[in-house]
């Protein structure tokens, strides 16, 4: 990945020291008993998995989780080799050859995707580990009950069960019963591998209760300080600095249409700024209607929608001349979180994260700067 873009409207600021703290923090909550994984997928929910990952791995994290097979073969060439990488997605057709061959464990979803993982371990000539995956009531992926019983009862040659897993669907409402539901649907389904590991928890699971836990926890967005605990005070410390550059600032009378399809007209004379930052920078076309960023302090409403490329704000609070050509503006920081951000666009911090664009500088910072202080754990703007 290109970390520096040159003559970049936009900085994005990754604190990987403060992502190491998150794992602890996570791993400290389950105890030394279980281990804490963490999911890079997604180029680290798009923070760059080349820089996340090690960052992590000196936090103390052995277990990677990814979704597609081609982000595993990236990343054991980035780690050293005493780590586990597991594949979520499970084996793609044709992949099972790759996957063998550097050690990756593939998440068996299917019958068809343990029949192939079988039939690799035969043509290698050796056992290969793998994850049974059980569908505990997401209906997304995971072997059935039947398959389960079909599995166990006629066992595929070549095949190490070194975990069996599933996944929460509704984790971030701790009292929703479909918590518990799946929880002992999972115990059912997993009883069925005596003595196999047991996986359940992702970042929100972590903090619904110890029974949860198992064997081994999979947080990922609550890594990247996405709240895990909705509507409550946010647990993990925030990695992210956003600030877009002005391109133009300009005074309107009353009467004036704002952007496209005229969505907002002026009611008193307007500063407005437009920002070099937009939806094809992650920014949603949805963030225009209830939107703000910030700039020392004042909260400056988006006007009108929200472009491709640029944005406009109403900055008619600040004094004069405050804000010029080349001032640059927090999106993310000290006043707004990603959590804040998705809000206002009517979505998620998890959809908002993994929007965040390539034409942003990136800047990695290895150590915690303790300037980054505020409300939201960063420097106000």
């Amino acid at each position: 990945m290109n970390d520096v873009v040159q003559h970049a409207s936009a900085v994005l600021t990754i604190d990987l020291a403060g992502i190491g703290r998150n794992y602890r923090l996570l791993a400290g909550k389950v105890g030394p008993t279980v281990t804490c994984a963490g999911v890079v997928k997604a180029d680290a929910y798009g923070l760059g998995a080349d820089r996340v990952a090690p960052a992590l791995y000196q936090a103390g994290c052995r277990s990677f989780f990814v979704a597609h097979l081609d982000e595993a073969l990236d990343l054991r060439r980035q780690l050293p080799r005493d780590v586990t990488i597991y594949v979520l997605n499970g084996l793609p057709l044709g992949g099972e050859g790759d996957c063998a061959a550097v050690g990756i464990v593939p998440v068996l979803n299917s019958l068809d995707q343990a029949q192939a993982w079988s039939q690799q371990a035969r043509e290698s000539g050796r056992k290969l580990a793998a994850v049974v995956q059980v569908d505990s009531g997401m209906s997304r992926l995971g072997m059935t009950a039947r398959e389960v019983t079909q599995f166990v009862e006629a066992p595929l040659p070549g095949i190490d069960v070194t975990l069996v897993m599933s996944h929460l669907a509704c984790a971030d409402e701790a009292a929703h019963p479909a918590n518990e539901y799946q929880q002992n649907t999972f115990a059912a389904l997993a009883q069925r591998f005596p003595g196999g590991r047991k996986s359940l928890a992702n970042s929100s699971g972590i903090f619904i209760g110890g029974g949860f836990h198992h064997d081994l926890v999979r947080p990922g967005a609550a890594l990247y300080g996405i709240n895990p605990l909705p509507g409550q005070v946010n647990p993990m410390l925030p990695v992210l600095r956003l600030t877009a550059q002005v391109v133009q600032v300009r005074d309107v009378e009353a009467g004036a249409h704002v952007g496209y399809g005229w969505t907002l007209e002026t009611v008193r004379p307007t500063r407005l700024a437009t920002l070099a930052i937009g939806y094809a920078d992650g920014l949603q076309r949805a963030f225009g209607t209830n939107g703000a960023v910030y700039f020392r302090g004042k909260r400056l409403p988006v006007a009108g929608r929200v472009s491709m490329d640029s944005l406009i704000v109403d900055c008619s609070e600040l004094p004069e001349g405050a804000l010029a050509r080349g001032s640059q503006v927090e999106i993310i920081g000290g006043h707004q979180t990603i959590d804040d951000l998705a809000s206002a666009a009517g979505t998620i911090g998890y959809e908002m994260l993994t929007s965040l664009g390539r034409r942003y500088e990136r800047i990695y910072a290895e150590e915690i700067d303790t300037r980054w202080r505020g409300r939201a754990g960063m420097t106000a703007l």
